[in-house]
């Protein structure tokens, strides 16, 4: 079987080993190791200056790693550049569209690019702008789209020779909510039709809609990786909210709690506002210990539920730094490189 056949059956449509990548002193990506199974969405998410945009534009052939090796749908993206451009598509951070060309006339030159003969270039386009909800301004110069028709227009241009393998840098950066509720729709209904997307994002609402499982990188390293529940897990399980039948026994059961000294149970908390003793857990065997304990001491319970921490605070907790809704890799150094022409 020919590792083309191997992504077919649902091999891993990315493997990154080892990428590295400097910049004068600079080390923007440090040995980065990434796998994205085939058909589902790969959320990297990462401070700004994490090196997420770095890595991006090495697994696009944009810029060459200097250390380590990386294939995408098979195609090595050193040795093999020409052929891996050909199943992919890259939306970047901003719309690179030509704002003096129309919206059709920017779908269909993007299809000539790619080789596509004039009529297949011109069906094409005619699809992409249905898909996206463009017809009406088909022959708008670009320049007269909003914000989002220019993100839905630079999403159209990227799915112009049907990627097997789609990168979104930072989709929905600067969109109002119902564009980019619209933009996320459109990303699950291209993992639907069996393609694989890599998303860099510091929306956490984004990466939880979105991506099946996660990696986070910080200086140019992976720091965590798996699927929500797993990073959330990692950083402090579950909180155990007990709300007794009668508020005065909120402090005694805090304090039952402590005195106990379960195994593996986290020190409790009260939250008298809500009515509430948090009680940090890390299994199933410690709620069953709490709740018997509870009943041992004869304190009535009203509600018991558990929380898992959010992704924020998963991020907060990895990176040591709040996720932020700016646009992307303001600090990296390779936001001085220009893009060059598939």
């Amino acid at each position: 079987m020919t590792r083309h056949e191997e992504i077919g059956r649902g091999g891993n449509a990315v493997e990154v080993r080892g990428l590295v990548k400097h910049f004068g002193d600079t080390k923007a990506v440090d040995g980065i190791d990434l796998d994205v199974r085939e058909g589902t969405v790969m959320g990297v998410l990462g401070p700004n200056g994490a090196g997420k945009t770095t890595l991006v534009r090495m697994l696009s052939t944009l810029l060459v790693p200097d250390a380590g090796s990386a294939t995408v749908a098979g195609y090595d993206v050193v040795r093999q550049p020409r052929e891996l451009r050909r199943t992919i598509g890259l939306t970047g951070q901003y719309a690179s569209v030509d704002e003096k060309l129309s919206g059709w006339e920017n779908l269909y030159m993007i299809g000539r690019l790619l080789d596509l003969p004039r009529s297949q270039a011109r069906k094409r386009a005619d699809e992409m702008l249905e898909r996206f909800s463009l017809t009406e301004a088909a022959k708008r110069p670009a320049s007269k789209y909003s914000g989002g028709m220019r993100r839905r227009l630079d999403l159209a241009a990227s799915m112009i020779g049907r990627p097997r393998v789609l990168y979104l840098d930072e989709p929905t950066t600067g969109l109002d909510p119902r564009t980019r509720n619209e933009v996320w729709d459109e990303v699950q209904n291209i993992v639907a039709e069996g393609n694989t997307v890599l998303l860099t994002t510091q929306y956490m609402e984004e990466a939880e809609r979105l991506a099946s499982e996660l990696t986070v990188v910080d200086r140019g390293r992976v720091i965590a990786e798996g699927r929500v529940p797993e990073l959330k897990a990692k950083v402090g399980g579950r909180t155990l909210n007990i709300r007794p039948v009668d508020p005065r026994d909120l402090r005694p059961m805090a304090t039952a709690l402590a005195e106990a000294g379960l195994d593996g149970v986290g020190g409790s908390t009260t939250d008298e506002s809500a009515g509430v003793v948090n009680v940090p857990i890390l299994s199933d065997e410690q709620l069953t210990a709490v709740v018997g304990l509870l009943g041992q001491r004869g304190f009535p319970v009203a509600d018991i539920s558990t929380h898992l921490p959010s992704l924020d605070e998963v991020f907060l907790a990895l990176t040591g730094q709040k996720a932020t809704h700016e646009s992307g890799e303001a600090q990296d150094p390779e936001h001085e490189t220009k893009e060059v022409a598939a």
